[in-house]
């Protein structure tokens, strides 16, 4: 069950998300003929994560809220942290940004509490992401700030395009991005992706940079750049990201 949800986030991250939702449901359905409260747990928990990276916030939502259901019953903090923080994104993506705010803010403490490097960090990339969403540019910024740091220190790098992606989406939020700060994070968030064969964050980062060379009067060059990393995806194209990259290829070539 394990391997399987680990295998579903690395092929999501090389850009598989339909075969990622595959592994993910075929590890909910080992954990539920289990019937073990932990593992259950365990496999909700990842089962979120899954559709979290494919942006599908009502089912991260429900997953999570279960996740909360089990840890709090059977005394699970770690996971409870978890599926704390997991709810807060997506109350945050469905447009309630306080309350998703203050649920990963309660979350990311909890995990202070017992300790976890890794699992804080993607949680602060999720909250920066929720701060965004509420237009709170500074404490997004100094939550990046912090996450970045904490990937550098523990060597974490899973996490490293999308943290400066978000951050030059923050920027972009503060300014008209006069100093080329905001795109040389997007380009940094691209290389990262490319260099980490991570076809789903370069997507993401491709996505980002496109945009703003759109705002910039280069379609050209945006057009150019987005669609072979389009162009490559064979699957997942319900998804939100494929969906967006798509709408935005077609404005690019009107």
């Amino acid at each position: 069950m394990v391997c399987l949800f680990h295998e579903a986030l690395a092929l999501w991250t090389l850009g598989y998300p339909d075969q990622a939702l595959e592994r993910s449901q075929r590890g909910q359905a080992l954990a539920q003929e289990v019937a073990h409260p932990f593992s259950l747990a365990f496999a909700l928990q990842h089962a979120g994560w899954v559709h979290q990276h494919r942006r599908e916030a009502q089912a991260a939502q429900a997953r999570a809220e279960a996740v909360v259901v089990i840890a709090t019953d059977h005394g699970f903090p770690l996971l409870l942290a978890h599926g704390t923080v997991l709810r807060g994104w997506a109350l945050a993506a469905q447009g309630q940004s306080a309350e998703g705010i203050y649920e990963m803010q309660q979350g990311l403490a909890a995990l202070q509490t017992i300790g976890q490097q890794v699992g804080r960090l993607r949680s602060l990339a999720l909250l920066a992401e929720g701060y965004g969403k509420a237009r709170q540019v500074a404490a997004g910024l100094d939550v990046l700030h912090e996450a970045l740091a904490m990937a550098e220190r523990c060597g974490a790098c899973q996490w490293d395009s999308e943290l400066y992606r978000l951050k030059g989406e923050l920027l972009l939020e503060q300014t008209v991005d006069p100093t080329g700060e905001s795109e040389a994070c997007f380009l940094q968030a691209l290389a990262i992706a490319r260099r980490q064969q991570a076809k789903s964050w370069k997507l993401r980062a491709a996505m980002s940079l496109s945009r703003l060379w759109q705002l910039q009067g280069k379609r050209d060059e945006a057009r150019e750049l987005l669609a072979p990393v389009y162009g490559w995806f064979t699957e997942g194209f319900d998804t939100a990201d494929l969906q967006e990259a798509r709408a935005l290829l077609a404005a690019l070539r009107e």
